[in-house]
C-alpha cells in the first residue's frame, strides 16, 4: 500500500501514521486486538465537513432560504455523494479491512467509503489545520454544488419517491429491511415495494441508510 500515491491524489501530504489510521476500519481493528481505528477521525472530519460546506453554501446561494440550504447541505454531505468522491479517489484500494469485511465487498460499500473520506478529512485537519482541510473540501466536494436543483431533489429520496409513486397512482412505498452480522458491525438490506412489486433495493450500515439507498435505486429506475 503506497500512501504517497494517495497523498498525490489528495493533493496534500499527511503524516503516514495518521493517514494509515484514517484508512483503518473497525473490522480490521476488531481482528487485531481492538487496535485503534478511524472512527474518532471520522467524527472530527464529519464536523469539519459540515462547517466548511455550510459556510460555503451560505455565501454562495444567497437567494435560498434556510430550509432549501439545509436540503443542499444534506445532499452534499450524504453518504452517496461522499462515496462518489471516495470512489473517484480510489480510496477502496487503500482501506485496511478485516478479512470478513473485505470478502463481503467492503471496499465498494457506500457508507464505508463515505466514512473513510471523512476520516481522511479529519486527519488533514489534525495534521495540517483548517485551511488545508478546507482545500480538500474545495477540490473534491464543492464541485458537487454545480447542480443545486438536482441536489435539492435528491436530499430526501424517500419523500421524493413517495411523491412520485403517488403521482403515478400507485400505493405508498413500503420498506422491508433485514440485517445480518454481529451487533458491532451489522449490514442492512432494504427492499422498497409498491403495489406488491419491488421497485428498488439498497444496502447500508443502518436501517435508515439502507432504506434511503433503496429509495435512490427506485428513483433511478422510475426516470
Amino acid at each position: 500500500m503506497n500512501l504517497n500515491v494517495l497523498c498525490t491524489r489528495l493533493g496534500v501530504e499527511i503524516e503516514p501514521q495518521l493517514l494509515e489510521l484514517a484508512l483503518t476500519h473497525r473490522s480490521y481493528s476488531y481482528e487485531h486486538g481492538n487496535s485503534p481505528n478511524n472512527e474518532r477521525l471520522e467524527f472530527l472530519g464529519d464536523s469539519v465537513l459540515g462547517f466548511v460546506v455550510t459556510a460555503h453554501i451560505h455565501d454562495l446561494l444567497v437567494e435560498l432560504p434556510e430550509g432549501e440550504l439545509t436540503k443542499v447541505k444534506n445532499a452534499v454531505v450524504s453518504a452517496r455523494a461522499l462515496a462518489g468522491v471516495a470512489s473517484e479517489l480510489g480510496l477502496g484500494e487503500f482501506l485496511r479491512l478485516g478479512k470478513g469485511e473485505d470478502q463481503t465487498g467492503g471496499r465498494t460499500k457506500l457508507n464505508l467509503l463515505a466514512d473513510t473520506f471523512e476520516a481522511i478529512l479529519g486527519a488533514v485537519y489534525v495534521s495540517k489545520g483548517l485551511d488545508e482541510a478546507r482545500g480538500l473540501v474545495e477540490r473534491f466536494v464543492f464541485p458537487l454544488l454545480e447542480d443545486t436543483d438536482a441536489l435539492r431533489e435528491n436530499s430526501d429520496p424517500k419523500t421524493t419517491l413517495q411523491e412520485k409513486v403517488q403521482e403515478q397512482g400507485k400505493s405508498a412505498p413500503i420498506y422491508e429491511t433485514t440485517f445480518e452480522g454481529p451487533d458491532h458491525d451489522r449490514d442492512f438490506h432494504s427492499k422498497v415495494i409498491t403495489d406488491g412489486v419491488v421497485i428498488g433495493e439498497g444496502d447500508g450500515k443502518s436501517r435508515k441508510g439502507a432504506e434511503t439507498e433503496a429509495a435512490v435505486d427506485a428513483l433511478a429506475k422510475l426516470k
